[in-house]
């Protein structure tokens, strides 16, 4: 295998050519920093610190939600790479949606939409949780109990959406459902 990919330099059915994690960072940098100004906003570029991407009990949790879907946890890995050498140059949360420029042969625009919780859903959650909140203080500060966080994070009927509440979209070539870059903004 050359440098290239498959073959001898020979693009048709082979990969295209190299490009260093430092050319793909600069790649999506220049993208995100263009889509950025024309949303009047400064990019907002992910940077991992450390080998553990997930540092809060929501984003542990989030991680291991999405890891119950099989057509993503083969994909995560490398997902986990991307975030690691900082490719993801623009990270965007918003009400249902998550946003991404991420760096790669090409800056890849990936977008992620996550369906709402259901009125019914909600109703469910908050009577199940009523009994297990102490007081209106601890609340206030975020603390729940260990019986109310099970209830929120739990498999069916919790906080995270199941996998059909998901629908992901990449710029990339990848004909996967979930390619290495959209795995970069579940991790």
């Amino acid at each position: 295998m050359s440098r290239y990919g498959r073959g001898s330099g020979d693009w048709g059915g082979g990969w295209g050519p190299y490009v260093s994690v430092s050319e793909k960072k600069e790649l999506g940098r220049r993208a995100a920093a263009k889509l950025a100004k024309k949303e009047g906003r400064d990019p907002c570029p992910v940077q991992a610190v450390g080998r553990e991407l997930a540092k809060t009990f929501w984003g542990k949790k989030w991680c291991e939600n999405l890891d119950r879907y099989s057509s993503i946890a083969n994909r995560l890995p490398r997902g986990a790479t991307y975030v690691r050498n900082g490719s993801v140059a623009d990270l965007v949360i918003e009400s249902g949606r998550v946003r991404a420029i991420v760096g790669g042969s090409e800056a890849y625009t990936v977008t992620i939409r996550i369906g709402t919780l259901s009125s019914k859903t909600w109703k469910a959650i908050q009577r199940d949780c009523a009994s297990g909140i102490e007081t209106l203080l601890e609340l206030l500060q975020g603390r729940f109990s260990t019986q109310v966080m099970t209830r929120l994070t739990q498999e069916r009927g919790g906080l995270f959406p199941e996998k059909s509440e998901i629908s992901m979209s990449c710029s990339c070539p990848d004909a996967a459902g979930v390619c290495k870059h959209i795995a970069t903004e579940t991790e």
